[in-house]
């Protein structure tokens, strides 16, 4: 069996930048301990977006500039790339919420063993619930679940109904 962690936009920005929160600050022991203890593939998740994103219909309902490719908040959280220090992973960038390249990237690293999916990251009630969806629609069997400590909505309020979201989903909440 093999195991897939899908670490979501664990970037600066979504940490303790632009789009940064208290919250998020909080999660980023437990995700990089998780990383670090993990065996198995590993995908991380860049949110990725470029000087026009203002001109984007994402910049024109979130007038937020955050993840622009080449910029500190568009890196990792520093103790988020040191858990991945060592560590052979994917990294998977997208233009939006969820990466419809990410179940691709996944069927290509399993082949036709079956397999497990974790997910952790940034913004639960956005990109983590988006991928987590994404991957429960191209894989309905596998088993799929993330990890509530390991993740941050934009409120918790947010965060809770994302979980509960997964949960009406089939998608264990650990």
């Amino acid at each position: 069996m093999k195991n897939i962690l899908v670490v979501v936009d664990m970037q600066k920005d979504f940490v303790d930048g632009a789009l940064g929160s208290a919250e998020a600050c909080a999660i980023v022991p437990a995700a990089a301990r998780k990383i670090a203890a993990f065996e198995g593939d590993i995908f991380v998740t860049y949110d990725t977006h470029f000087e026009n994103y203002m001109d984007t219909a994402e910049g024109k309902k979130l007038p937020v500039p955050h993840c622009i490719k080449g910029t500190e908040g568009w890196e990792l959280n520093k103790d988020i790339a040191e858990a991945l220090k060592g560590k052979k992973y994917t990294p998977v960038e997208k233009n939006t919420f969820g990466s419809v390249d990410l179940p691709k990237l996944i069927k290509k690293a399993v082949g036709n063993e079956k397999f497990t999916v974790e997910l952790i990251g940034l913004c639960t009630d956005i990109c983590v619930v988006s991928n987590a969806l994404l991957i429960k629609a191209n894989f309905p069997e596998a088993p799929i679940a993330v990890d509530a400590a390991c993740c941050a909505g934009v409120t918790p309020v947010k965060h809770d109904a994302a979980l509960e979201t997964m949960r009406s989903c089939q998608i264990d909440v650990i």
